[in-house]
């Protein structure tokens, strides 16, 4: 359910446009298999390209041309949303107009012409070899801080992402052959090896400390919280935030953080691109490029360091 019927919109527009929208995100959740979170985000950004039609009056789906979408970014870029809300924004609409047009809802993509000025590629902070060496070593001091550095260990030794690892169960962790399978975005399932450090760590986290979280209880997920159930995203946020603070980093460490670390450090250790793609879950190779800006800093660094004419 869109945003504006669930808000109560009520005009000729929102009841056209909000139809629409549904039959679209019930393709992204039944067909594509795209998370809640990100349903969500198509649904917002859609409702407000409904305002945007009902203030200009269309009456029906035939009527949106190119301009009322040029309108619409225009009207964002006035509101002062930043280049790349107003990229993800147009980038649903495109969507959404695709699948249209694949119903035969509509004869053409009203955003087919139209292109935004390209982003400047933005590699998200990671964390230094020698941050994550203090993160993983810093000894834990309990039963809690042992679950959360195995899961520190584990994120920074696969680069899952948060939801991955938060739903990850004990069957889908080989410690036999060190490796675990996970179905990621677009229920897509990957193998991803574990590593020495990070077996270890879920060896002496499944034998000495899980136990004792669970109080008997059963539960199929790997790290469970003090109730002996799923912790949460946010509860493992929370759980990093004091890891971070008690190894002594700087700045803001979220989990993703991990992930850019874990896809970081190998690219600078000379991984294949392809390899590390597989490894993050990305679907398109393109997502992966980003960090071909880690390995092109990296050997700009070790040719400055060793080439007598640098």
């Amino acid at each position: 359910m869109t945003q504006r019927r669930a808000a109560g919109a009520t005009g000729a527009t929102a009841v056209w446009w909000d139809a629409l929208v549904d039959r679209f995100l019930d393709y992204l959740a039944a067909e594509r298999g795209l998370a809640a979170n990100t349903i969500r985000a198509y649904s917002r950004d859609l409702a407000l390209f409904g305002d945007h039609l009902e203030r200009r009056g269309l009456v029906g789906i035939a009527d949106v041309q190119g301009g009322d979408v040029v309108s619409f970014l225009d009207a964002l870029r006035q509101r002062g949303l930043a280049a790349r809300s107003r990229a993800r924004m147009f980038a649903a609409l495109r969507s959404c107009f695709n699948f249209l047009v694949g119903e035969e809802i509509v004869p053409a993509n009203p955003t087919g012409d139209i292109h935004l000025p390209r982003l400047p590629q933005r590699l998200p902070r990671s964390l230094a070899p020698t941050e994550m060496q203090q993160l993983l070593t810093t000894a834990p001091a309990g039963a809690f801080e042992e679950r959360d550095a195995a899961m520190v260990e584990l994120a920074y030794a696969t680069g899952l992402r948060v939801t991955e690892l938060v739903s990850l169960t004990v069957s889908q962790v080989n410690l036999e052959a060190s490796y675990l399978t996970v179905v990621g975005k677009g229920s897509k399932e990957r193998a991803v090896p574990i590593g020495q450090f990070a077996h270890d760590r879920l060896v002496r986290y499944l034998r000495d400390v899980r136990p004792l979280l669970l109080r008997g209880q059963a539960s199929p997920y790997l790290f469970v919280n003090r109730a002996g159930r799923r912790l949460s995203r946010q509860g493992f946020w929370k759980r990093l935030r004091l890891a971070v603070l008690r190894a002594s980093i700087g700045g803001r460490v979220s989990p993703h953080t991990l992930r850019h670390a874990f896809a970081t450090h190998l690219v600078e250790g000379g991984a294949d691109l392809r390899a590390v793609q597989m490894m993050l879950g990305h679907a398109d190779i393109g997502t992966t490029q980003i960090y071909t800006h880690v390995a092109r800093d990296h050997l700009r660094g070790v040719h400055r360091k060793f080439h007598p004419r640098a």
